[in-house]
């Protein structure tokens, strides 16, 4: 089997039998979506779990099928409940593709998710790994996930030069991949095993500090017989995070019930869809956009840093009390929000925290 392109690679035949073992003996258990054959619950779970540490992912799992328990009614949510309930989990892109995705498994499917991973693959949001998690979990098909953990795992105990990079080797470890597979699988085995990939990933072969001394395949994997299983994945090529400073400005009118002015992000771009104060690229942008007869009553108050993928943001929140409700096109394009029904709709995490605080009497106190 070529790993890259002048590279032969022979697979370790054992690696799908001690892989089993290891996860039915020591792999994670008790999580509240494993040994479901739902595929509506498998899906959420995986869903929820990309990029993101099982111990957030639980609380937000369970609100979820609290108030969606099939994929019927996440099909039949309004977008804004759907990204409420999903406010704080991050990567909001995840929630907007799991709405389309209901959607698409209810008007094109009949509510029943494919049995395929190439049919799942169909559906909006659901890449390569996901649809071969579900596909494997749900309707044991002989099929390998490859995301990051899985690519951690197989490259140091193959020790896979490709450079990770490039399309090509990613290919190739996807060949590999399939082709390590266990032989003739039970639904139950292939449960285990891809469960015990997840596992593997997470627990014992981590990317800084791999417990190589726990690890079931120390005896058969190459990186660590050659010394430097840390030096894998390869891959040339590093994130660059740019940096970003934004205004906020943070409306506040105490006239009758505590209301925010929001304003719905733009479909596509960061925090897409959700609601978030307007935003300016500069204080005098933010000044200029106003009546300056408010411009002396903003106030300043400490700058915000939120890390983002590719980016990181500096939040720089201007703080504007009102205690009557503005003219007309005073205020750029938005809507009032009741300070007691924030919960109901999408915000980003710096935001939902910075409107919780103007909540609290005095936690803004100037010196």
């Amino acid at each position: 089997m070529s790993g890259v392109v002048g590279q032969r690679v022979d697979l370790p035949r054992d690696f799908a039998p001690l892989l089993i073992e290891w996860q039915r003996r020591a792999g994670r258990s008790g999580m509240p979506w494993q040994g479901s054959r739902d595929p509506y619950r498998v899906w959420l779970s995986e869903v929820m779990l990309q990029q993101t540490q099982v111990s957030t992912v639980l609380g937000y799992y369970a609100r979820f099928l609290e108030r969606f328990p099939d994929v019927q009614a996440l099909a039949a949510a309004e977008a804004d409940e759907v990204m409420a309930l999903w406010s704080g989990l991050g990567y909001y892109s995840r929630a907007r593709n799991l709405h389309r995705c209901a959607q698409a498994v209810v008007e094109q499917h009949g509510g029943e998710f494919p049995s395929t991973a190439a049919g799942l693959e169909t559906l909006p949001g659901i890449g390569a790994s996901t649809a071969a998690a579900i596909a494997s979990f749900c309707f044991g098909e002989r099929v390998s996930i490859v995301d990051g953990n899985v690519r951690r795992v197989l490259t140091r105990l193959l020790a896979f030069e490709g450079d990770l990079a490039q399309t090509k080797s990613q290919r190739a470890l996807w060949a590999l991949a399939q082709a390590l597979l266990p032989d003739n699988p039970a639904a139950d085995d292939m449960t285990a095993y891809t469960q015990g990939l997840m596992d593997l990933g997470a627990t014992v072969c981590t990317r800084s500090r791999p417990a190589c001394g726990q690890c079931p395949m120390q005896g058969i994997c190459r990186g660590l017989q050659a010394g430097e299983p840390q030096r894998f994945p390869v891959k040339s090529r590093t994130l660059k995070r740019r940096h970003e400073s934004w205004w906020l400005l943070l409306v506040k009118l105490a006239d009758g019930p505590e209301r925010f002015w929001l304003q719905r992000r733009p479909a596509s771009g960061i925090w897409a869809g959700l609601y978030c104060p307007p935003v300016f690229e500069s204080e005098q942008a933010a000044h200029a956009g106003l009546p300056s007869a408010w411009v002396d009553r903003l106030v300043a108050l400490d700058a915000v840093s939120h890390s983002l993928t590719h980016r990181e943001l500096r939040l720089h929140p201007l703080l504007l009390e009102l205690t009557s409700a503005p003219m007309p096109g005073e205020l750029p394009e938005g809507r009032w929000v009741d300070a007691a029904r924030l919960g109901q709709h999408g915000l980003p995490t710096p935001v939902k925290l910075l409107l919780q605080a103007l909540q609290t009497p005095d936690l803004f106190a100037q010196t």
